[in-house]
């Protein structure tokens, strides 16, 4: 706890907190201008409002988002002494890395929560009918649950290398998770979770277009599994992570 205390301090005032507000606000904003420059024979619904906000945090925000994140999380450990300053500590470096990884995950909770607020306000000024509350709550929460795997992977290849590795890998998962997202094996890709598991929940394709009833793409019984390999990978990768980052520590102190 004295180590999760201390990592939220570290968020205070600084351009990642920002972050957290700005880039939910920044795709409901998007949405709600798309739905209404749209023609006005199109009607204004809340199946498009959803469409346009989520399937654009799933397919951009949660490759590039979280590897910008890890960046900047890592990025001021090294300002602050390149991590060298963990060594006066008594707490196990794998206990520091666990605390980053659980307040990195609280914040983009914090992020979805602002995601949905907004695309609630959004659609409320441009869509019609009712507002489908529990959709957007479930959409959120799953994107969000399964993107927790990004979060040791890029933070590992921002701490190993700094920005251009994490970028690299984030741009290399969007790429990946599109390509297979679509595919029987998108399971075995993390950057394709929240792609496909979007398209049951929301009803868009991952090109953003609706689906139209009966669509495989539909099948939700992609749902649960998804979200089951997405909790034990998330698990293996903090362990093989954490052990990495607690090798890495012992050469620091030679």
């Amino acid at each position: 706890m004295n180590e999760i205390n201390s990592e939220l301090l570290k968020y205070k005032r600084t351009f990642t907190r920002k972050l957290i507000v700005l880039i939910p606000l920044f795709f409901s904003i998007q949405a709600a201008a798309g739905v209404s420059l749209m023609p006005k024979y199109i009607v204004r619904t809340w199946d498009l409002v959803i469409a346009m906000a989520f399937n654009v945090w799933a397919v951009i925000f949660l490759p590039f988002g979280m590897a910008l994140f890890a960046f900047l999380v890592d990025n001021q450990e090294r300002k602050s002494g390149n991590y060298r300053s963990l060594l006066t500590r008594n707490n196990s470096p794998v206990y520091i890395w666990i605390s980053k990884i659980i307040v990195m995950a609280f914040h983009t909770l914090l992020s979805s929560c602002v995601l949905v607020i907004a695309i609630l306000i959004s659609g409320m000024i441009t869509a019609k009918g009712q507002i489908p509350l529990k959709q957007i709550i479930t959409a959120s929460l799953v994107s969000w649950t399964v993107s927790l795997i990004l979060i040791p992977i890029q933070l590992w290849a921002a701490t190993w290398k700094g920005l251009f590795p994490s970028m690299a890998l984030g741009f290399i998962g969007f790429i990946a998770g599109i390509v297979s997202a679509l595919t029987s094996y998108w399971f075995l890709i993390p950057w394709a979770w929240g792609i496909r598991l979007m398209s049951p929940i929301i009803g868009v394709h991952p090109n953003g277009t609706l689906l139209e009833d009966g669509d495989k793409l539909l099948d939700t019984s992609v749902i649960p599994v998804g979200i089951v390999i997405s909790l034990l990978t998330l698990i293996i990768i903090i362990m093989i992570t954490a052990l990495w980052f607690n090798r890495r520590e012992i050469k620091w102190s030679d």
